[in-house]
């Protein structure tokens, strides 16, 4: 059973995650931050990952540790739930395109936590919503999974379309790298053995 059920507390955020890896996509996600729930609910649709985020946190000063804390949550979460990585592809990446926008993400289910960003927003906020909090959110899902995440925006001036582009790519890219590769048994996609 590859699922995951936490809660983590702090002075500035209280938030409740459940993870099903072998799901269909299933959400129920409430943060308090409208932008930021359309691109959760993206990321659980396209990685076919049942995901349940209930979040309130300190928005009477901004959405930055709401947002970043469910990406921690997210993360341990994730990696409570992949155990020792038996059987997994380990690797996943995807080109995805919205109109005129294209971005990409490929990853490694490592245990070893690296983010690279390759991504220019052209505006400080989409709605309400700070655009460099997108960044933020990949950081604390990559460091809290043990993932090696590279994701870029090749081009796109649409900021909505640059930011949910890049939550899909993360959906479709996790979607591989966590499937059970039907070839490899319950074999640890690694040579040492380990992950």
């Amino acid at each position: 059973m590859r699922k995951a059920k936490l809660d983590r507390k702090t002075n500035e955020t209280e938030i409740s995650v459940a993870l099903d890896l072998d799901g269909t996509g299933v959400h129920q996600i409430e943060t308090g931050v409208g932008f930021f729930d359309h691109m959760l609910d993206q990321l659980s649709r396209h990685s076919l990952i049942d995901m349940a985020i209930h979040a309130k946190g300190d928005l009477h000063i901004d959405d930055h540790h709401t947002v970043e804390d469910v990406g921690i949550a997210i993360g341990q979460a994730l990696k409570q739930a992949l155990g020792d990585k038996r059987g997994i592809v380990r690797y996943g990446s995807c080109d995805l395109v919205m109109d005129g926008t294209k971005s990409s993400a490929a990853l490694d289910v490592s245990g070893r936590a690296f983010l690279v960003w390759r991504v220019d927003f052209t505006a400080p906020k989409i709605g309400t919503f700070d655009t460099e909090l997108v960044r933020e959110f990949f950081q604390a899902i990559a460091v809290n999974a043990g993932i090696t995440l590279h994701a870029e925006n090749h081009y796109g001036d649409n900021n909505h379309h640059i930011a949910e582009s890049l939550f899909k790519a993360l959906a479709r890219a996790l979607r591989q790298a966590i499937a059970i590769d039907a070839r490899s048994g319950d074999q640890v996609p690694s040579t040492k053995g380990v992950l």
